[in-house]
């Protein structure tokens, strides 16, 4: 049985997880998925390796950002410690991140949901169907938050 986790924030001021989880559920009704809520991103890094040591197959972990200088730089730190655990477990760990100055506030929650919703899929994809399930999506602009910006071909 395929094992997902979710991690995400309290900081965050919508919740992606259940976002998240909603279609990993959809997607691949049989596996199991696990969610563990931090404070904040810097935890971020530790929950997806708890995740991937208690067999996950692979995490989305969903991130929020403040405005501050401080916050960009804390984004920084945990975006390398959660590149540091797919190094060290070979495993895919989804950061979905959502920063609060990328767009005005009435609009952030659309960007969550959607960004949270696409990037499990993505991960669904990659864990049940394989290394080259999204290949056939390779150069068609897709972005997740956004509408896609499409190919240039």
């Amino acid at each position: 049985m395929r094992k997902y986790g979710v991690a995400d924030t309290t900081f965050s001021r919508v919740d992606m997880g259940k976002e998240a989880i909603r279609v990993i559920s959809k997607e691949d009704p049989e596996a199991q998925i696990v969610r563990y809520t931090v404070p904040g991103i810097k935890d971020l890094p530790a929950a997806a390796k708890r995740l991937l040591d208690a067999g996950c197959d692979g995490v989305i972990t969903l991130g929020w950002v403040g405005r501050t200088q401080l916050d960009k730089y804390s984004y920084i730190a945990a975006s390398v410690g959660l590149i540091f655990v797919q190094i060290m477990t070979s495993k895919h760990v989804m950061d979905v991140t959502v920063h609060e100055d990328e767009t005005n506030e009435e609009r952030l929650a659309q960007v969550a949901i959607d960004r949270a919703r696409k990037h499990a899929l993505n991960l669904v994809r990659l864990v049940r169907d394989g290394p080259n399930s999204l290949t056939p999506l390779a150069g068609k602009g897709l972005r997740q938050g956004y509408e896609d910006a499409g190919s240039l071909d």
